[in-house]
């Protein structure tokens, strides 16, 4: 089978190079290879010149582990939008999903409408009202992720430090999602397909006290920093039967809410009186050897090659119906019969 192997290009292979992006196509590539496969990577850069050679290179299915071009996370259900205009099957959630998923505003409105347990939030816009939702609270960019906007002082306690933070913010993003800041334990719900795999727990233990326990930008990515020596990850959670069924099932419930297909992140906190509280739902997450999900699925018994085949098999059976299929069954719903004759004209030619 010939695959496309999508990245960030940009990021990847620019002057100072992502190698965390670099290392992760190596492991995907090394499954897929080992399987037989013809795998071709295609860097996308915002040239666009990697578009041609979707639409010329007759792939059977895309890997796409392009998390946004040039490091913009915005532009990530663009590149997706492009398989699906040229019909190409592709890994992960779709340009509808990823899309939404990236708008926290937007997507914690639809959860909270679907009745999931969502923490008091507003939006911020620059020269705006600031939301009101009580305090401590935080504040994020409502259109990144990777934790990016995310820091120490994005916790805030009283409204001169919120309005301080939010100008702050706001000399970069438009948009920020403000929101009641839950004290408690972090947990992930990892997401395979239409399964839920084993709960992972951030263990803040180790954080120093006069720090906010959360997952910041430098926790992510600044190894050996006080923040990311703080934030432990366990694998699984040690959690109730009942709690961790309410948690699977609060994340199926949000994955559906979104539309989501193939694999996903879904992040809590638990409050001081043990209720969950929906953070985020995180389409297509780091799937690297050492990230979170493969942990999940690995203490759920797949190792990493089984979980790469697993999702590569979940994209090849997405309906991906040519679109005159499509149009024809449209017009049979729309009570047009094969020969181009509407339900009118059915019905007068037998009266």
């Amino acid at each position: 089978m010939k695959i496309a192997l999508l990245f960030d290009g940009a990021s990847a292979l620019g002057a100072n190079p992502d190698i965390l992006i670099l290392d992760t196509i190596d492991a995907i590539e090394k499954v897929l290879a080992a399987e037989g496969n013809q795998v071709v990577r295609v860097p996308v850069h915002p040239d666009g010149r990697w578009v041609e050679r979707i639409r010329r290179g007759k792939f059977s299915l895309a890997f796409n582990m392009c998390e946004g071009v040039d490091g913009v996370a915005s532009l990530e259900p663009s590149v997706i939008a492009v398989l699906e205009l040229f019909g190409v099957p592709y890994t992960g959630a779709s340009s509808y999903t990823a899309a939404l998923c990236l708008r926290k505003h937007l997507v914690n409105g639809l959860l909270d409408h679907a009745r999931l347990p969502v923490p008091r939030f507003g939006v911020s816009r620059r020269g705006g009202p600031i939301p009101t939702v009580g305090f401590p609270a935080i504040c994020k960019p409502a259109a990144e992720d990777a934790s990016l906007g995310v820091e120490q002082r994005s916790v805030v306690r009283t409204a001169r430090a919120l309005a301080e933070r939010l100008d702050d913010m706001h000399e970069q993003w438009e948009e920020v999602v403000v929101q009641r800041y839950i004290d408690g334990r972090e947990v992930n719900v990892g997401i395979l397909g239409d399964e839920t795999l084993p709960i992972a727990e951030i263990s803040f233990d180790a954080m120093p006290k006069r720090m906010w326990r959360i997952v910041s930008y430098r926790s992510k990515w600044e190894t050996g920093c006080e923040e990311d020596l703080g934030g432990v990850p366990r694998c699984p959670a040690d959690l109730s039967p009942e709690l961790a069924s309410e948690l699977k099932r609060i994340a199926l419930a949000a994955w559906r809410a979104v539309g989501g297909f193939g694999y996903a992140r879904v992040d809590f906190r638990i409050d001081r009186a043990g209720r969950p509280w929906l953070l985020e739902v995180n389409s297509n997450p780091d799937i690297s050897p050492d990230a979170g999900l493969a942990r999940m699925a690995g203490v759920a018994g797949v190792d990493y090659g089984a979980l790469i085949r697993g999702i590569c098999e979940g994209a090849l059976s997405r309906d991906l119906a040519p679109a005159t299929d499509r149009w024809a069954l449209m017009q049979r719903l729309s009570g047009v019969t094969s020969r181009g004759h509407d339900a009118l004209d059915l019905f007068a030619a037998q009266g």
